[in-house]
């Protein structure tokens, strides 16, 4: 009986509640199934190299995305503010999921990252779900806090110790392109539900000075990443191959691209093709024209975000529309943008196109939200 009154709770439609923001679930369901597409060509040399089939990761992408496009479902069936009961919790399952990558046994490192863990056999990235759950948490500490954010000791000093813990935590791994995600989307949120630009200002200097003085003391792979932006023929068969490679097949695709399926760098030159560099395949093989078509669907879904977060009912449900689409915002512009060299490589994933299960059921799951929220917004009709 108890499990039937929650779920009636829980998935009932309110009165207040009217049709969801169709253009939205389009435009990202879009994505998916191209993704999915793309996700198969580019992956299918590399698959049948390593694993002997050409679906290999085209499958287990699939497996993800129909698990996630049912988690999307149900949260899009349930109230966003509910998730205000879980928040310290969601705090703290962020902050636990960061920590079990430095547990032997559970941590798996690619590279010189150490920010996935192993479970009976699969690899799951914390981080992921990081990105949600802080946010959600960082909605309700805002609200919460209203009135109180524009003084130093109400405001911007507990939100720094809140942020400094996540941020140590992923410095430690390092993942330093999600640690960027998380922070920019946590001072878009923290700047949306009341606080101070002088106290953002203020903060983004002394972390800019501090990153400044990591780089130069001990990180020579962040800083080949820079000289590499500088000069993509430093060390081009080395350090700024990826780069290299993938500017070499953005630019061979030409004005509508080879056609799908007849990439050639994904013959074994560009490598993660399945994951982070699945852009310069998507470009090689359909062409700018087409690539930028893909990059206005994204700006579409950062629209359609905006437009749910103005119309929301309240600040929680405003701030955390925007926390959703600035940190897929700011995740494509890090991936695209790293890809063609407009910015230092950083290594996440396209979001709803790249390989990865926890990225693609963080990503749908947030999603579910947004839509969630788009479902009670103020004047359906006007945004």
């Amino acid at each position: 009986m108890f499990f039937k009154r929650l779920s009636k709770k829980i998935f009932t439609t309110r009165p207040s509640e009217h049709e969801p923001d169709k253009s939205l679930i389009s435009a990202m369901f879009f994505l998916v199934v191209f993704g999915l597409v793309m996700l198969f060509s580019a992956s299918s040399v590399v698959s049948y190299a390593r694993f002997g089939t050409t679906s290999h990761y085209f499958f287990r992408q699939f497996i993800w995305v129909v698990l996630s496009v049912g988690i999307f479902w149900i949260v899009s069936k349930i109230d966003y503010r509910s998730l205000k009961k879980f928040a310290v919790f969601f705090l703290f399952a962020s902050i636990i999921l960061l920590i079990l990558v430095f547990i032997p046994g559970l941590r798996a490192e690619y590279g010189t990252a150490r920010s996935w863990i192993n479970l009976f056999g699969y690899s799951f990235q914390p981080s992921e779900l990081v990105k949600l759950s802080f946010l959600i948490y960082l909605a309700t500490w805002l609200e919460a806090k209203k009135g109180e954010l524009s003084s130093f000791s109400g405001g911007i000093f507990p939100f720094l110790v809140i942020l400094g813990v996540i941020s140590l935590l992923m410095m430690a791994q390092p993942d330093l392109g999600t640690l960027f995600i998380i922070v920019a989307t946590a001072a878009v949120v923290f700047f949306a539900g009341g606080g101070k630009v002088s106290h953002l200002v203020m903060v983004g200097v002394l972390a800019g000075l501090l990153i400044f003085i990591i780089f130069s003391i001990k990180s020579d792979y962040q800083s080949d990443r820079f000289k590499c932006l500088k000069d993509p023929s430093y060390s081009a068969q080395d350090k700024c191959y990826q780069i290299n490679q993938s500017l070499i097949a953005v630019g061979s695709g030409g004005w509508f691209g080879r056609g799908i399926g007849q990439s050639r760098q994904k013959f074994m030159y560009l490598p993660e093709v399945w994951g982070d560099a699945i852009f310069p395949i998507i470009a090689e093989e359909v062409g700018f024209i087409f690539s930028a078509l893909l990059i206005l669907l994204y700006l579409f879904i950062f629209y359609r975000g905006l437009m749910i977060a103005r119309g929301a009912p309240d600040l929680y449900g405003s701030v955390l529309a925007i926390g959703i689409v600035t940190w897929l915002s700011v995740q494509t512009f890090l991936n695209i943008g790293g890809m063609l060299n407009l910015i230092p490589m950083t290594g996440v994933p396209l979001p709803f196109i790249s390989s990865g299960g926890s990225a693609i059921l963080a990503n749908l799951t947030a999603m579910g939200i947004l839509v969630n929220i788009s479902k009670q917004t103020k004047g359906a009709r006007n945004y």
